[in-house]
């Protein structure tokens, strides 16, 4: 399949793009940075695999709006970016761009492939969530109100998909370690005053009874089987890998 990933030059997007591309997966990738979507095509292509790379912005309508014609199975929204501060000194340009990126960003690119998923019928898109979509965490307001608000707009793509072969679902690991999670690591020992390794241990992993990072791998196989025969008709799900957090 033709699998377009948002945010594929680093950490969970390029993981994926990476695990799908041994599938037998096209991938398309695509990154604010053009230099780091083609390091991980060529990567792709470097193991046998087939890839392109794209600049794309998912907060620029434009940019979004050259990606018409595309021809597209799967999208798999996964851009983000984190800011980490108590409300009352969150900057509303920052908390703006984080609604703009993961909430706005993943709707309109949505809408603009869902006419060419409609005129071959069929599509799969996938949001990549995160526990924050189920429960908050303090100093994370506007990614935790993004992440939210990805499974209210999936609900909806769901609905209104309903009378041919699209699904769209939303996948919500709990922590993996990635560059994103290792700068909120040092920001929050910095804010609270204790090690890195307390901050794994007290902050983040703590909540799950398992005490352990979610794997890329682990991501990758939900997203096959979420794409797969299988799965045609599981939409407007949430299919959560947390470790047990959510089971207390």
């Amino acid at each position: 399949m033709r699998v377009l990933i948002t945010g594929a030059g680093s950490g969970i997007g390029k993981g994926l793009a990476l695990a799908l591309a041994t599938e037998g997966h096209t991938i398309l990738v695509t990154n604010l940075r053009q230099q780091a979507a083609d390091d991980v095509a060529r990567e792709i292509q470097a193991s046998g695999g087939e890839a392109r790379a794209l600049a794309l912005d998912v907060s620029d309508h434009g940019s979004i709006e050259a990606l018409n014609g595309e021809p597209v199975d799967v999208l798999i929204n996964n851009a983000g970016l984190q800011h980490v501060a108590p409300l009352e000194d969150f900057p509303p340009e920052k908390f703006d761009q984080l609604i703009q990126v993961m909430l706005t960003g993943a709707a309109m690119l949505t809408r603009a492939l869902l006419s060419g998923m409609r005129q071959q019928g069929f599509g799969r898109i996938i949001n990549v969530g995160s526990i924050h979509a189920l429960v908050a965490s303090p100093y994370k307001s506007a990614y935790v109100a993004a992440k939210h608000g990805l499974l209210g707009f999936s609900k909806v793509v769901a609905l209104e998909t309903a009378d041919t072969d699209i699904t769209i679902n939303t996948v919500c690991p709990s922590y993996v370690l990635t560059p994103l999670v290792e700068q909120q690591i040092a920001a929050q020992a910095r804010a609270n005053g204790i090690s890195e390794q307390d901050v794994i241990d007290e902050i983040m992993l703590k909540p799950m009874p398992k005490g352990a990072f979610i794997s890329i791998e682990e991501l990758a196989g939900v997203c096959q089987f979420l794409i797969s025969p299988a799965a045609r008709n599981m939409t407007g799900q949430t299919i959560t890998l947390d470790g047990g957090w959510t089971a207390r």
